[in-house]
């Protein structure tokens, strides 16, 4: 039970963070949880249990969430195509359009974004803080990991069907080819990459909270740059995706990084997601302005919550873990840079 209660966190967690906290759904919608569980949740646990499996570490998880994140956008969803989701006008192809490609760049990278970094990443760090000797290790057997893919599978054709009977839109051939042979190409790339040892430099890692308030301040600033902006935004996800990623993975390898800071990175993220709902309308409006504005204050204090729960874990894992050296690096501390 130890280990199947942390795949039961994770699996309502996921869509806790990717509607509820980023704000496209107040509580008094808590019931479409169950419905949106099976997608996000059941996405974000196959993707972790079969990379911890294979030995592999965070890089690999980041990768396919990327993938998760363009079955979602591309097959279920079709927003990546469609000039005019659910007829809701929100003109999400409209800035910075490519033609011949039939997409909003813009959104693209926006989107795509939001599924790998919050949606999946997100999600699993904070959950895993939670158990951080089981960290690294699978939480269900053959069984359950069935279960779990059958169950993600099904949501995935059930949403699919709902979008296209409300929507009437299906994407050109070419475009699904097209998302069909990144998906594939990103799994490859996923399982090719190396699994390294993080925290093995000798340069001393930097203190979680100051790695966790540079997580909050760059997860903010990419979500509060205008869409308006068209190509120059477009510019600025893509760099800050690149700089995160190339200083994250630096300071991986510095001496004594371990759970905490990626607890730390979890943590700015959704704090992000947390502030930024207060910016944001709900999908379908029909809410007062109390009503969603506490459901946005419940979210930030249930987030805030799980993560100083996961933080006394952490705390008490530390305490209890007997270091040889003051840089030596934690039992179940071995996985990849930005494990």
């Amino acid at each position: 039970m130890k280990r199947v209660a942390p795949a039961i966190g994770l699996f309502f967690l996921a869509p806790f963070i990717a509607e509820y906290l980023l704000g496209d759904f107040p509580l008094t919608k808590l019931g479409y949880l169950v419905i949106m569980a099976p997608m996000y949740g059941g996405g974000a646990l196959l993707i972790r249990e079969v990379v911890r499996r294979s030995g592999k570490g965070w890089p690999t998880i980041l990768v396919l969430a990327f993938a998760y994140a363009v079955l979602e956008e591309a097959f279920t969803t079709q927003t990546l195509f469609n000039p005019n989701y659910l007829k809701l006008n929100l003109h999400l192809l409209d800035h910075a359009y490519i033609p011949a490609l039939g997409i909003g760049a813009w959104w693209t990278v926006f989107v795509l974004t939001l599924h790998t970094v919050w949606s999946i990443s997100t999600s699993i760090a904070l959950i895993e803080a939670f158990v951080p000797e089981h960290a690294t290790t699978p939480w269900l057997r053959s069984p359950g990991l069935t279960v779990d893919a059958i169950l993600f599978i099904l949501a995935a054709v059930a949403s699919t069907r709902f979008e296209i009977h409300h929507d009437h839109f299906l994407a050109t051939r070419a475009q699904f080819l097209v998302s069909a042979l990144v998906i594939v190409l990103a799994v490859i790339a996923a399982f090719r990459l190396p699994a390294r040892k993080a925290g093995t430099g000798p340069i001393p890692a930097p203190d979680p909270f100051a790695v966790g308030t540079l997580a909050l301040i760059a997860a903010s600033f990419f979500l509060i740059v205008p869409p308006a902006l068209g190509w120059v935004a477009v510019a600025i996800y893509l760099a800050l995706d690149v700089v995160v990623i190339v200083s994250v993975t630096a300071l991986s390898h510095r001496c004594g990084w371990n759970g905490r800071h990626r607890l730390a990175l979890a943590s700015g993220a959704a704090l992000a997601y947390g502030w930024h709902a207060f910016l944001t309308t709900p999908v379908g409006g029909g809410q007062t302005r109390l009503v969603v504005h506490g459901s946005h204050v419940a979210c930030l204090l249930i987030v805030c919550g799980v993560i100083g729960l996961a933080a006394r874990r952490q705390a008490r894992r530390g305490a209890s873990t007997i270091t040889p050296a003051p840089c030596a690096v934690l039992p179940g501390d071995t996985s990849s840079p930005a494990t």
